[in-house]
């Protein structure tokens, strides 16, 4: 069933607010703390219980953060996976193999950004291989989740989300043979890299599929992350060619099954992405990083009916009152123009005092409860 019969009462649930609000619908009152811009990093985490004296915190607790969507989780890549073990480790490093084949290397204490040394796909003959093997969508156990509990969830007005990190049309086939690979790819073997997406993509279907025969999707959500501070990795036209036939095999799904909301998550600057990609069918769109040029404002009024989380500044919480005072001005313009649900541009890192955490979420407690 759709949102707008899941709950008789006419109360909104978590769920339809979330939904209704990125669409421009009407609402009794803007999300909030929904969404990836509220995510501490666990070493964040760790200083607010720290500070606060309370070693069980919990923010979403705490702060009586509203619902985001309910993921449903799957195995939408590399099944069955590899084996996952320690390839080297030293004082300071550890080196490992994960389940999807990836070879990196993290500094130990660190919540950096790995190192990515090696990757499962080195030619067009292990993109076969690997695509018989480890990507059949009739692998048994691609989805094993307790239906009678997202039945439940679905009943009781939930927004139900399919697609989750690391799973993307550009984003996967990065991390299946490289970022430098993939742009040589995209001209040496230009035929394979339009297998691979596709591929992926009739997976990925596959995986909807099923979930939509027991319960209402309500987000489809790709992740991409495949631009830098300059803007997108590769050209528009390169996106158009090679990732736009996917987005709208999944955008003609979406709208056969009546899923409302498709979104993408990328970092970096995204204003070549939000340019093609609205054109195929995504209509939300997050998290619009600061430090890489974003403005919300900007996106906000040359796209009128993007849905839009996040993008506002998280580096302003580690400063002061006066620094997060016109990130929550921004917010409060931004609510104010419709179809934006307030949020943070990323993760929120530890150089961030509980006080100024506080402080932000009570101030933007106050935009989304006027």
């Amino acid at each position: 069933m759709s949102l707008m019969e899941k709950n008789a009462s006419g109360e909104l649930s978590a769920g339809e607010r979330l939904v209704r609000c990125l669409l421009g619908e009407p609402v009794d009152r803007v999300p909030f703390g929904a969404g990836i811009g509220w995510w501490p990093w666990g070493s964040a985490t760790e200083r607010w219980r720290r500070e606060t004296g309370n070693p069980d915190l919990n923010i979403k607790q705490h702060f009586g953060f509203d619902e985001s969507f309910r993921s449903m989780q799957a195995e939408y890549g590399v099944f069955p996976h590899y084996e996952e073990e320690v390839l080297d480790e030293d004082e300071t490093s550890v080196t490992r193999r994960t389940k999807y084949g990836v070879v990196k290397r993290d500094i130990k204490g660190s919540t950096s950004m790995a190192e990515w040394l090696d990757y499962p796909v080195h030619s067009p003959d292990e993109w076969e291989q690997l695509k018989r093997e480890r990507l059949d969508p009739g692998t048994d156990g691609r989805v094993t989740v307790d239906w009678d509990e997202w039945k439940r969830l679905d009943e009781e007005g939930a927004a139900i989300q399919v697609g989750q990190f690391p799973f993307g049309v550009f984003g996967t086939v990065r991390d299946l043979i490289g970022v430098e690979e993939m742009m040589l790819w995209c001209y040496d073997h230009p035929e394979v890299m339009h297998d691979m997406m596709g591929t992926l993509t009739t997976l990925w279907l596959s995986v909807y599929e099923t979930i939509a025969e027991q319960v209402q999707i309500d987000h489809i959500h790709i992740w991409e992350d495949m631009s830098g501070k300059q803007g997108s990795l590769i050209s528009p036209a390169m996106i158009e060619e090679f990732m736009m036939p996917c987005y709208d095999r999944i955008a003609s799904f979406a709208k056969e099954k009546g899923v409302r909301i498709v979104s993408v998550d990328s970092d970096g600057r995204c204003d070549e992405l939000v340019r093609v990609m609205t054109a195929h069918g995504i209509n939300m769109f997050f998290p619009f990083e600061v430090q890489a040029g974003n403005d919300i404002r900007e996106f906000r009024k040359e796209y009128p009916e993007l849905g839009i989380m996040g993008g506002l500044d998280k580096n302003a919480l580690a400063l002061d009152r006066a620094a997060i005072d016109k990130e929550v001005e921004k917010a409060r313009w931004m609510v104010g123009q419709g179809r934006y649900i307030p949020g943070f541009d990323h993760l929120l890192p530890d150089n961030i005092p509980w006080e100024n955490m506080e402080y932000a979420a009570e101030q933007l407690r106050e935009v989304c409860f006027p």
